[in-house]
C-alpha cells in the first residue's frame, strides 16, 4: 500500500494504553510506509519506555507544536480529551477522539468545535466498537423517531465499574439488564464500557434522546452491541459481537481496528 510519491502521514498518539499499543502493533505488522508514528503523548514518561522506534515521547500539550502533524489520535481516557484537545486541534488538521464519553460535557464539546473551526481543523469521531454507525449518521439527515443501543458484555467486563453497585456480577445464571437510561447517563456512569454510546448518540438524535441498555450476560462470548433505529428513512437493526482486547477486557478489538481504518483512510487512494 506504500506510495513512494507521497510523504508519510505524521501521526501522534495520545495515550499508551491497550488501544494505542494495539494500533502501533497493527501498523508495524502491516508495514505501511505511508504512516509514521512520530510522537506518543503520556502523563507518566516512566510508563512508556516501549514506544515505537523513532517516536518522540511527550508529556505536555505544548510539545505538539512544531511536529508538523497530519493526524492526532486520542485513546487515553475521558480526562485526556480536555487536557490535549485544543492543542491537538491547533497543531494538526485532524484530531480523532476515542474517549467519546468526554463529549457528555457540552461545554467541552462546544469549545473543541469552536477551536476546530478557528484552526481549520477537524474533530473526528471514530466508529469505536460499532458497525452500522454510518447508516445511522446518514439516516439522521431525515427525522429519526428512535435510536436504541443495547450493550451486552460478560460479567467480568463490568467488574471495576459502577455495575458492581447495581448487580451481583458473580454467579449470574442469565443475562440481566442492570441499567436503562440515556446515552449521556450511560457514558457518564460507565465511561470505560459505555463510552461507545456517545458515538451512536452524536451520529443520530443526540445524547438525551438515544436510549441505552446495559446487560451483563454470562453467556456472552465477547462485547456485544445491538443498534436499532426508526425514522423517515425506514428501519435499521444491526448487531455485532466483538472479541475483547487481550490486554483490556473492557475494550474491543474492533475499537483499535476502526482507528487503524480511520488512519489508513487518510492516505488511501481508494477510501473505504
Amino acid at each position: 500500500m506504500t506510495n513512494p510519491a507521497r510523504q508519510p502521514l505524521r501521526l501522534a498518539l495520545i495515550g499508551w494504553g491497550a488501544i494505542n499499543r494495539r494500533i502501533a502493533e497493527l501498523q508495524a505488522e502491516r508495514g505501511n510506509g505511508d504512516i509514521a508514528i512520530v510522537a506518543v503523548a503520556v502523563r507518566n514518561a516512566a510508563a512508556a519506555t516501549d514506544i515505537p522506534a523513532g517516536a518522540r515521547l511527550i508529556t505536555a500539550p505544548d510539545e505538539l507544536a512544531g511536529l508538523d502533524l497530519d493526524l492526532i489520535v486520542e485513546a487515553a481516557g475521558r480526562e485526556a480529551v480536555g487536557i490535549w484537545g485544543k492543542a491537538a486541534l491547533g497543531n494538526a488538521p485532524a484530531f480523532a477522539v476515542a474517549s467519546t464519553s468526554a463529549f457528555c460535557d457540552d461545554v467541552l464539546l462546544n469549545g473543541l468545535i469552536a477551536k476546530a473551526e478557528s484552526s481549520g481543523s477537524q474533530l473526528l469521531i471514530p466508529p469505536g466498537a460499532l458497525a452500522g454507525i454510518d447508516g445511522i449518521a446518514a439516516a439522521s439527515l431525515l427525522p429519526l423517531d428512535e435510536v436504541v443501543h443495547r450493550i451486552v458484555k460478560p460479567p467480568s467486563a463490568w467488574k471495576g465499574t459502577s455495575a458492581e453497585s447495581l448487580i451481583a456480577l458473580d454467579g449470574l445464571a442469565e443475562a440481566v439488564v442492570f441499567f436503562s437510561g440515556t446515552a449521556r447517563e450511560a457514558a457518564s456512569r460507565f465511561p470505560q464500557n459505555a463510552n461507545v454510546a456517545v458515538i451512536t448518540a452524536l451520529a443520530g438524535i443526540g445524547l438525551d434522546r438515544t436510549r441505552v441498555e446495559l446487560v451483563a450476560d454470562p453467556g456472552a462470548g465477547g462485547n456485544g452491541h445491538q443498534l436499532s433505529a426508526r425514522g423517515a428513512f425506514g428501519k435499521l437493526d444491526i448487531a455485532i459481537e466483538n472479541r475483547a482486547l487481550a490486554t483490556n477486557p473492557k475494550s474491543s478489538e474492533m475499537t483499535a481496528l476502526g482507528l487503524v481504518r480511520l488512519i489508513e483512510n487518510r492516505v488511501r487512494t481508494l477510501v473505504r
